[in-house]
């Protein structure tokens, strides 16, 4: 990962990276531990270099990285921009969450105050 990069910049690179749902494929098996190229590739309809596209860009953002063993090319899930991008929304979950809470109370309240609120009589004096 590009250390250089600002938070914005790294955030960006991030979502930008979790926009494909392929990439989004990719990180959801590395998920299980690290894993060689052709072995990513096996389960996509697409030529190797189309996968290698999809990793470059995964790299690029920090998102995966790796590892040489031997004959294999294997990749890894990081953890670090994703936990970034974990924070950055946990901010607007916050926010939600109390604008929820609030909209729940304000309900609560008009549901009390009719049930309070004495019976109009309707235009015939009934």
């Amino acid at each position: 990962m590009n250390h250089a990069l600002s938070y914005s910049d790294r955030l960006d690179a991030t979502f930008a990276a979790l926009s494909d749902p392929t990439r989004r494929a990719i990180l959801a098996r590395l998920a299980n531990g690290e894993v060689s190229v052709m072995d990513l590739a096996k389960p996509f309809s697409m030529s190797q270099p189309a996968i290698s596209k999809h990793l470059k860009v995964l790299e690029r953002a920090g998102l995966i990285s790796g590892i040489k063993d031997a004959q294999k090319r294997l990749r890894k899930i990081e953890a670090k921009p994703l936990e970034e991008a974990t924070e950055w929304l946990e901010n607007y979950r916050k926010f939600w969450e109390v604008k929820f809470n609030q909209l729940d109370s304000l309900i609560e309240e008009l549901k009390l105050s009719k049930q309070t609120s004495p019976k109009r009589k309707n235009k015939k004096g009934e």
